[in-house]
């Protein structure tokens, strides 16, 4: 009976050991992989900048407390809304 519990205490003691090979991070890539992404990469964009419409859009969602899915989408409704009223009323101002 000793045996098989010491058997068992065994396998499960180099079953933990082996495992942790499987739980290591991989290798950086080598050097040569990486001098080329060094020298091919691009400049950070530049950021555009926000359009009063775009501004406004933000403040309305802030004021209704509007996060995630929820806000994007409606900044982008609000953002369309606002650009399609902006042609509009120019023709009516002529």
């Amino acid at each position: 009976m000793k045996t098989i519990s010491s058997l068992a205490t065994a396998t499960a003691l180099a079953s933990l050991l082996l495992m942790g090979g499987a739980f290591a991070q991989t290798a950086a890539p080598a050097a040569k992989d990486a001098a080329p992404a060094a020298t091919t990469a691009k400049a950070p964009k530049e950021a555009k900048p926000h359009t009063a419409a775009s501004l406004e859009c933000s403040k309305e969602a802030d004021a209704k407390g509007l996060h995630g899915k929820e806000r994007k989408k409606f900044r982008s409704e609000c953002k369309k809304s606002a650009g399609g009223a902006a042609p509009a009323a120019a023709p009516a101002a002529k």
